[in-house]
């Protein structure tokens, strides 16, 4: 078994083109180059919207890295050792975000070692998977989201997400109202109220909504209130969608056993990488939960390959890595009418920009 050589880290800063908010013009990417003691070669990242970057750079060059030196280049069993020896720290968020530029990195190596693009590593299932457009749009004028919405039709999705959460349910309800009446009642329509409720008001603005025929209602309330989650999908009309803020296999495997999941949606970078997607996986599919991955298409689409149970991708308009310009090659990952493919490189067919002076550091660990 090779071992691991060395690793080096690169922050990056990507631009949206389209902002989320007025302070969220931009994503942080923290690369991980790995390269093992045989020459093999392998490229990961961690990522973060907003907050932490700098937190989770630190994690990496202080914490995890000098722990991987050395040890075999493993994926599974170095994730497990290394997150038993950090996890005081804490059980996910910035632990679990740092170690997935790690265990990315180590899939990208065994698969190209392989000669193998990912999802042929681990097994591929299908040849596309179906997309659904969605936007960062509850600061939009209704003109705009609509506008929005027609995109994202117009394109070839048959199901589109918009954001709610407005301090006015009749305002939510009055948007919701109006981007179904311009997709019409074929296009699947989905809302993410990104934690913005408490109990009460989630339940009121369930009922509400239903009327629109809601595929499914995102992140509700605080991802952390799993005992609101219960109550509340004892009482929603619309099924919950949860899991991008869950950061560990527990807490999925907690909420699915206890029948509020309906989709389970987990970041693959939040959740500590490609190991715990995997796992993830299993246990949605196991208890018939849907799985619908959150963003980050260029990791979402190789692995919805391989993974049957995966239903959907996300693409938000002007999110991929490719649209941030963290990239120095095209994007390995296409998404067209509605459908994402792949391509056939080796591993995850990802190479990366060099730092430039607009970025906030680079070095070796």
């Amino acid at each position: 078994m090779a071992r691991i050589d060395s690793i080096r880290l690169r922050w990056l800063r990507g631009e949206l083109g389209r902002p989320w908010a007025t302070d969220v013009t931009g994503n942080h990417v923290i690369v991980v180059d790995v390269l093992l003691d045989d020459g093999t070669a392998g490229t990961g990242f961690s990522w973060t919207p907003h907050i932490g970057a700098s937190a989770v750079h630190a994690f990496l060059r202080d914490e995890l890295v000098p722990r991987a030196l050395g040890r075999p280049a493993e994926p599974e069993s170095l994730w497990i050792a290394l997150w038993e020896e950090v996890h005081e720290a804490g059980g996910g968020g910035i632990t679990s975000i740092a170690l997935a530029g790690i265990d990315i990195a180590l899939w990208d190596a065994r698969a190209r070692s392989a000669g193998r693009p990912l999802a042929d590593e681990i097994g591929r299932h299908r040849d596309e998977v179906v997309a659904y457009g969605s936007g960062i749009n509850l600061h939009y004028s209704t003109d705009e989201l609509v506008a929005q919405s027609r995109r994202f039709v117009d394109a070839g999705n048959r199901a589109v997400k918009i954001k709610v959460g407005l301090p006015s349910l009749d305002d939510d309800v009055a948007r919701v109202a109006a981007v179904r009446e311009a997709i019409g009642p074929d296009v699947a329509l989905r809302v993410d109220a990104n934690q913005r409720w408490r109990l009460e008001q989630a339940i009121i603005a369930a009922h509400a909504l239903a009327e629109y025929d809601i595929d499914w209602l995102e992140e509700p309330l605080r991802a952390d209130d799993s005992l609101g989650h219960r109550e509340l999908a004892r009482h929603s009309p619309i099924p919950l969608a949860v899991g991008e803020n869950l950061h560990t296999v527990h807490r999925f495997a907690d909420l699915i056993a206890s029948g509020t999941v309906g989709v389970a949606q987990p970041n693959v970078v939040r959740i500590g990488g490609i190991t715990p997607f995997l796992q993830i996986a299993r246990i949605a599919s196991d208890a018939g939960v849907r799985l619908a991955p959150h963003l980050l298409p260029e990791l979402s689409v190789p692995l919805a390959l391989a993974v049957p149970a995966v239903e959907c991708v996300e693409a938000v308009e002007g999110a991929s890595l490719a649209e941030l310009g963290v990239l120095d090659a095209d994007s390995p990952v296409s998404i067209a009418t509605g459908v994402a493919r792949s391509t056939a490189r080796t591993g995850l067919g990802l190479a990366f920009r060099p730092a430039t002076d607009r970025d906030p550091r680079e070095g070796l660990a």
